[in-house]
């Protein structure tokens, strides 16, 4: 039987996920209360801009005062979806505080803080449910929380930012150089105006360090995620990648150790392998592939950002939570019961593209060679082109650690014949 009183529901922030979760639960308000148990009804909306049209929402329903909001006591859920550290996360810990669970979109806090939010949630016996704040619409968190509960994850990695995937998807298949490509994505409204979050990896590093604490019990912050942006990307690297028969992404990856005693989590741009599923994701989309000991290989694919995809992730948790409200029970909480190290980025071990300019002359690849076997880094193999007493350099490794590759390149800087390191990049997914 449907229960007669509704479910009250706040959101913070009307924006452009704010105002989609808004509509769709006035559109599907039956379906909704069908799925739940009971009706939901949005009960206030808070907002920085009071005197701006909102299609669908009545007036009476605005507020600037978020505090009050969330601290009039009737509140059942909380959504939010303002973003940033503050005062999201003060917001959230009164919602708390007063009896609201809550879901929220919002990587950067979590990625930050999620430790203390989960502990305020259990405090009060509140849900924290985040399935927006990680690729959008592709359901990930819950299957990482539930589906893959009774499993042991050693790898998730993927492309979580549809910016950067647009921008690297066109040099790749255009030729376009990096500026032209964000250049297209701004005017097509996947870059914002102040790209550097996304091109930077800022943004894909939170997201990183949800997944890893996620996927291997243990607390990883946004400050143990490794991060490189993609702005340095060329068109000289998509043709090296090209002739080895592989593209350029720029991946999260988070994975456990050969010995299982410590994790990584990382960001940067890498070379895989066109065979590999992700080498084919296109456009804004994102894709995240996770390994695990009994499932084995899954990928998960979709929209990773926009509007409507993101209400669809905050409106699935809003069910959840409703339906846990509803039976005066909650959701899986925070699980870092493995207390795992995170490990520096030199421990990790993976093999590398080296782009070298040196001079075309006897000598200078035995030199080149000698350096990488003193610092324990294995060729495999070398391409050199020559012209003008200039040459260019390629040098692809075998795998190793990744601080024997920075001594290694520190080295190379330093001999007279190597006139500059144009690129370095790793090789993933092989």
């Amino acid at each position: 039987m449907m229960r007669t009183r509704p479910l009250k529901v706040a959101l913070l922030g009307c924006g452009v996920v704010g105002s989609e979760v808004a509509r769709i639960m006035t559109t599907h308000a039956d379906d909704l209360a069908a799925r739940i148990g009971a009706p939901v009804e949005l009960a206030g909306v808070a907002v920085r801009r009071p005197d701006k049209v909102r299609e669908g929402i009545p007036a009476e329903l605005i507020t600037t005062d978020a505090t009050a909001l969330v601290k009039r006591g009737d509140i059942d859920v909380v959504v939010e979806v303002i973003g940033g550290v503050e005062p999201a996360r003060t917001l959230i810990t009164t919602a708390f505080e007063h009896g609201a669970s809550v879901v929220s979109a919002n990587k950067a806090l979590l990625a930050q803080d999620g430790t203390s939010l989960y502990a305020s949630a259990d405090q009060h016996g509140q849900d924290l449910y985040y399935e927006a704040a990680v690729a959008g619409a592709i359901p990930l968190i819950r299957p990482l929380r539930e589906s893959l509960a009774g499993d042991k994850i050693n790898r998730v990695m993927g492309i979580v930012n549809g910016t950067t995937n647009f921008i690297l998807d066109r040099m790749d298949t255009n030729g376009a150089g990096y500026s032209e490509a964000l250049d297209e994505a701004t005017a097509l409204g996947y870059a914002e105006a102040d790209p550097t979050a996304d091109v930077e990896g800022f943004d894909a590093a939170a997201k990183a360090a949800i997944l890893a604490g996620i996927a291997f019990h243990t607390r990883v912050r946004l400050d143990d995620v490794y991060r490189e942006g993609m702005t340095e990307v060329t068109a000289a690297d998509f043709a090296s990648a090209k002739r080895m028969g592989c593209t350029i992404k720029l991946l999260a990856i988070c994975e456990r150790s050969a010995d299982g005693e410590s994790v990584t989590a990382r960001v940067h741009p890498a070379m895989i392998p066109l065979s590999h599923p992700l080498a084919s994701v296109r456009e804004a989309y994102n894709a995240v592939f996770v390994e695990a000991e009994a499932a084995g290989r899954l990928m998960f694919y979709g929209p990773g950002a926009g509007g409507s995809p993101t209400a669809s992730a905050v409106l699935g948790d809003l069910v959840a939570v409703c339906r846990n409200k509803l039976n005066e029970a909650t959701g899986p909480g925070e699980s870092a019961y493995t207390q795992l190290p995170v490990s520096p980025m030199g421990d990790v071990v993976t093999r590398y593209h080296i782009s070298l300019d040196v001079a075309d002359k006897p000598g200078v690849l035995a030199q080149v060679a000698t350096v990488f076997a003193e610092h324990g880094v294995s060729i495999d193999t070398v391409r050199q082109q020559g012209k003008d007493g200039e040459a260019s350099l390629v040098v692809v490794t075998h795998r190793a650690p990744d601080a024997a590759l920075s001594g290694t390149v520190e080295a190379l800087r330093k001999l007279d014949t190597v006139r500059g390191v144009a690129s370095i990049m790793r090789v993933e997914g092989e």
